[in-house]
């Protein structure tokens, strides 16, 4: 899926630039062909369209790029929450029993570079979720352990402390598979879309009052429009296009080396 959508994200947005200057050069010839038949014809209340159409478009740029950045930004706090879930129940193993220690942290050292070798091997999902797969397994392992490991001569101490860093260490897994897939609805961006052909046939239609076409007017407009475009899904999906989360995750690559 995210694969797919690194390399779809770019066609599409040049499917944008197309349809742009498609629906400019639609508009500037309906537009010519309006003002050759009525020459005399007032423009009052074209403004006031233009003005709604073009308004209504900004508002829908500014929510959907702020809900994309938003998200991106989530993304990457994920991965700190991660960061420091793991770090804390790995402080805390010093807590158990010294004979229970070694292989508790060899544990939590496979589990952590399964977690990274998930996330690295993004956007192939098959080879992430084999390795996801494989530290979720491990999770069992590592609760065992360390139950098994709070049975000591003094228990409470240690359930209060070490369990419910686990259960941290757990928790966040859920939340960031859950973060791979929260976006918003198709029809959010459908609607961008055709707002945004909307306001290119608009005005297309409005530089018809001069004869002559303005090609940097034109291709900026539709440039500028198609690169927005392609901002906001590429930050819909960080793991996959060019703007990626890679320099956060340098913190659990951190992690683990200081895991001697």
């Amino acid at each position: 899926m995210l694969v797919v959508f690194g390399a779809l994200a770019l066609v599409l947005s040049g499917v944008v630039f197309v349809g742009i200057l498609a629906c400019l050069e639609i508009g500037r010839r309906l537009g010519l062909r309006y003002w050759e038949r009525n020459p005399d014809t007032e423009h009052s209340g074209m403004g006031t369209v233009e003005g709604s159409v073009f308004g209504l478009l900004g508002l829908l740029i500014a929510f959907t790029f702020s809900s994309a950045l938003g998200r991106w930004d989530e993304t990457r706090g994920r991965v700190v929450t991660e960061t420091n879930a793991i770090g804390t129940a790995w402080l805390r193993i010093d807590l158990l029993p010294a004979e229970a220690q070694p292989a508790l942290r060899e544990l939590f050292r496979r589990y952590l570079d399964a977690r990274i070798a998930g996330y690295a091997a993004m956007p192939d999902m098959a080879a992430a979720d084999r390795e996801l797969a494989r530290a979720n397994a491990m999770q069992g392992d590592i609760w065992s352990a360390g139950v098994a490991a709070c049975r000591g001569d003094d228990p409470s101490r240690t359930r209060v402390l070490f369990l419910p860093a686990l259960n941290d260490m757990f928790d966040i897994t859920t939340t960031r598979a859950v973060g791979l897939h929260a976006h918003p609805p198709f029809v959010v961006y459908a609607l961008l879309l055709a707002v945004l052909f909307a306001a290119s046939l608009i005005a297309g239609f409005a530089t018809a009052e001069s004869r002559m076409r303005s090609w940097v007017h034109t291709l900026c407009f539709a440039a500028a429009m198609s690169v927005c475009v392609y901002v906001i899904l590429d930050l819909e999906y960080p793991r996959a296009g060019l703007f990626r989360v890679t320099r956060t995750d340098q913190i659990m690559v951190d992690l683990r080396a200081s895991m001697h």
